[in-house]
C-alpha cells in the first residue's frame, strides 16, 4: 500500500522518539496499531459488502434470464407454435383423406393419358455384325516387343529335337 523502506521507517522512529519522548512512545505506538486495525477492519467490511452487492446483482440477472426462458417456454407450449404443430400433425394423420386422390382444377386439366409401352424390334444379322465390329474397336491393344528371329543352324535344330526325343523315350518306358 505505502512504499516505505527500512531506512524511512528508522527515520520516522527517530523523529517520533525525539518529538514524543521515550516515556509516551509505547502508548502512542499502541494507539497507532489500534487505528490501523480499525482501518483494516473497515476496509474488509467494505469489501464484503461490495462483494455481497455483486452477488445480489448477479442473482437478479440470473432470475431475470430464468423468467425470460420460462416465459418463452410457456409461450411455446400454450402459444401459436405448439398448437399449429399439433394441428399439422393431426391433419397429416387423418385417414379419410387417403382414399381420395387430391385434385386441383389446374392439375386435372394438365394430366396426359398414360403412354402405351412399345416392343423392341427383333434383331437382324446386320445387327450382330455391327455389334461385333463395335466390340473389336473397344478391345484393348496389346503392345509386344518385336524379336528378331535367331538364325537357324544345325545345333539349334539338334537342341530343338533332343528334348522331344527324351520325352518320347520317357513315354516309351
Amino acid at each position: 500500500m505505502f512504499d516505505i523502506g527500512w531506512s524511512e521507517l528508522v527515520l520516522i522512529g527517530v523523529v517520533a522518539l525525539v518529538a514524543i519522548g521515550p516515556k509516551e512512545l509505547p502508548g502512542v505506538l499502541r494507539m497507532v496499531g489500534q487505528w490501523m486495525g480499525k482501518a483494516r477492519k473497515m476496509a474488509a467490511e467494505f469489501q464484503g459488502q461490495f462483494q455481497e452487492a455483486m452477488r445480489e446483482a448477479e442473482m437478479a440477472d440470473l432470475k431475470k434470464s430464468f423468467d425470460e426462458v420460462k416465459e418463452a417456454a410457456s409461450g411455446f407450449t400454450s402459444g401459436g407454435l405448439m398448437t399449429s404443430l399439433q394441428k399439422d400433425v393431426s391433419d397429416a394423420l387423418r385417414v379419410d383423406a387417403l382414399d381420395k386422390p387430391a385434385e386441383t382444377p389446374a392439375a386435372a386439366a394438365a394430366v396426359e393419358p398414360p403412354a402405351t409401352p412399345t416392343t423392341p424390334e427383333t434383331p437382324t444379322p446386320e445387327t450382330f455384325v455391327e455389334a461385333e465390329v463395335h466390340a473389336a474397336v473397344n478391345e484393348p491393344l496389346a503392345i509386344m516387343r518385336e524379336v528378331e528371329p535367331a538364325p537357324v543352324t544345325q545345333e539349334t535344330v539338334a537342341q530343338d529335337t533332343a528334348p522331344s526325343e527324351a520325352i518320347k523315350d520317357a513315354k516309351a518306358s
